[in-house]
C-alpha cells in the first residue's frame, strides 16, 4: 500500500477502506507519509468528499492514533455537548452544571479563543485561580464528585488531529466536512464521552455561514456518531447576531451566574435549556424535550445547577467570592459608551464584527500565544427590536487602552443596523437534527 496510488484513488472519486484510511493517519503520525502527500490527500478529500462510513474510518482511525481516556470508573450517563463557536455563547459554563444537577455526568474538555470567537478555557480562566490544566486523574475525580468537570485537551489525545488540522489551516483546507467531522467527533469520544449534543452555529458570527452549509456538517456529526455506533444529536444555532448581552471572558461569567440564579437574557436561556434538554434524552433521564426542558428549568429555579457550578469552582481552584459578590471577580478600568447616531430600531448586531471589536480590546486572541485579558469586552444595552434616540447608548466597552477603545468604538458603530421600521428578534433554533430521525429515512 502506497500513500501516492491512495491520493490517486481519492482524485478519482473512489471511496477509502477502513484498512486504508488506518495506514494513512498511522503513517502520517509516526512521519512516514510527508506533509506534502498528507496535503495533497487533504485536498482530494476537500474536493471529492468522504462518504459516512469513510468519515467514520477516519474518526475512528484518529482516536485510535494517541491516548484515550478511559472513564469506565465514572457512573454515567457520560454526556457532552460541542459548540462549533460564536459570539458571546457562554452556554456550557451553564450547560455543565445544569445537566450535571439533572443527573448526566458531563466530561466536558473545551478549546480557547482564537480569531473573533471566544473560548470556554479563557472565560473559566478569568475566575480568579481557576484552573483547567487537570491531570486525567483529577479530571476523573472530579465528575465522580460533582458530576462535571472542564478541562482543556491533553496533548495525548488524538494526535492526528493536531498535525492534520495544522496542515489544513496552511493549505486551505479548513472548511472540509469530513476532515471538520473527524476532527470534532475524535476528541470528544476520545475524551469520554458516550453521547453527544452538538451545537452548530450559523450566521456572520459562526464558521458556517449559510443555513445550507450548518445543515451539511450537522448531518455529518449525526451520521458519522451513528457509523461509530454513538448517539449523537445536532441543534443549528443562529449565530448572525452575539449570544446574550455580555462579550468578554469575566463579563460572560457575570451572566452566568445571574443565569444560574434564575434570571439572564432570553435567547441565552432558551438556547441551553434545549441544548441541555438533548443531553437529558440522550441519557434516558427524560423522554421528551417538553418533560426535559422543564426539569431544567427546576434545576435552574430550586438553586441545584448554581449549587453545582460553586462546587466545581471551588473544587477548581477558582475564587468562590468572585462569582458570589456583586462586585467580584476581575473589572476593566475604563467603561466607555458607544452612542447611537440616529435615533430609530436596531435590526441587527453583527456578531462578526462585535468578536472583532472584542478581540482588539483584548477579549480573544489573533495567535495562540496572544494574551488574553480577563476583564474586557462588550456590554451590550440595546439589541434587534429595541427602540433609540440619538445620543442613547447602544453598549459599553470595557478595556484597559484609550486607543483600544476608540478603535473598537469604530467597528462597533459599524455593527448596528437601525432603521424605521419594527424588527422582532427571531428563535435561536434554526433546526434539530436526531439520530432516531436518521435512523428512519
Amino acid at each position: 500500500m502506497r500513500a501516492v496510488d491512495l491520493i490517486v484513488k481519492k482524485r478519482q472519486g473512489r471511496a477509502f477502506s477502513e484498512d486504508e484510511i488506518s495506514f494513512l493517519i498511522r503513517g502520517y503520525v509516526a512521519g512516514d507519509i510527508p506533509d506534502y502527500q498528507m496535503s495533497s490527500l487533504a485536498m482530494a478529500v476537500f474536493f471529492k468528499g468522504m462518504s459516512a462510513e469513510e468519515t467514520g474510518y477516519l474518526t475512528r482511525a484518529m482516536i485510535d492514533s494517541g491516548a484515550t481516556i478511559d472513564l469506565g470508573g465514572v457512573q454515567g450517563p457520560l454526556v457532552d455537548k460541542h459548540s462549533t463557536g460564536g459570539v458571546g455563547d457562554k452556554v456550557s459554563l451553564v450547560l455543565a452544571p445544569l445537566a450535571a444537577a439533572c443527573g448526566c455526568t458531563v466530561p466536558m474538555m473545551s478549546g480557547r479563543a482564537l480569531g473573533h470567537t471566544g473560548g470556554t478555557l479563557d472565560k473559566l480562566e478569568s475566575i480568579p485561580g481557576y484552573r483547567t490544566d487537570l491531570s486525567v486523574e483529577r479530571f476523573t475525580d472530579l465528575l465522580k464528585r460533582t458530576g462535571f468537570a472542564m478541562t482543556g485537551q491533553s496533548e495525548r489525545i488524538v494526535p492526528a488531529d493536531r498535525k492534520l488540522y495544522a496542515l489544513r489551516d496552511v493549505t486551505g483546507t479548513v472548511e472540509s466536512i469530513p476532515l471538520i467531522t473527524a476532527s470534532i467527533m475524535s476528541k470528544k469520544f476520545a475524551e469520554g464521552a458516550q453521547s453527544l449534543v452538538f451545537d452548530v452555529k450559523c450566521g456572520s458570527g459562526a464558521f458556517m455561514k449559510t443555513l445550507e452549509d450548518a445543515r451539511e456538517l450537522a448531518l455529518s456529526l449525526v451520521r458519522t456518531g451513528n457509523s461509530l455506533g454513538r448517539r449523537v444529536r445536532a441543534v443549528i444555532s443562529d449565530m448572525d447576531q452575539p449570544l446574550g448581552l455580555m462579550i468578554g471572558n469575566f463579563l460572560e461569567v457575570r451572566e452566568v451566574v445571574e443565569m444560574l440564579r434564575g434570571g439572564g437574557p432570553k435567547d441565552l436561556l432558551d438556547l441551553t435549556l434545549r441544548l441541555t434538554a438533548h443531553m437529558l434524552i440522550l441519557a434516558g433521564i427524560q423522554p421528551d424535550l417538553q418533560s426535559a426542558e422543564a426539569e431544567c428549568r427546576g434545576k435552574l429555579q430550586d438553586g441545584s445547577a448554581w449549587k453545582k457550578f460553586l462546587e466545581n469552582v471551588e473544587l477548581q481552584g477558582g475564587d468562590v467570592r468572585a462569582v458570589q459578590e456583586q462586585d467580584g471577580g476581575p473589572r476593566a478600568p475604563l467603561i466607555e459608551p458607544v452612542e447611537a447616531a440616529e435615533a430609530g430600531i436596531v435590526h441587527r448586531i453583527d456578531a462578526y464584527q462585535i468578536g472583532i471589536a472584542a478581540g482588539l480590546l483584548g477579549a480573544s486572541r489573533e495567535r495562540k500565544e496572544d494574551e488574553v485579558l480577563p476583564d474586557v469586552g462588550i456590554e451590550l444595552k440595546k439589541v434587534q427590536g429595541d427602540s433609540v434616540q440619538a445620543g442613547e447608548t447602544l453598549c459599553l466597552l470595557h478595556g484597559r487602552e484609550p486607543e483600544r477603545i476608540d478603535r473598537a468604538r469604530s467597528i462597533v458603530q459599524g455593527a448596528y443596523s437601525t432603521g424605521g421600521q419594527e424588527s422582532k428578534a427571531g428563535g435561536r433554533v434554526l433546526e434539530e437534527i436526531r439520530d432516531d430521525d436518521l435512523a428512519k429515512d
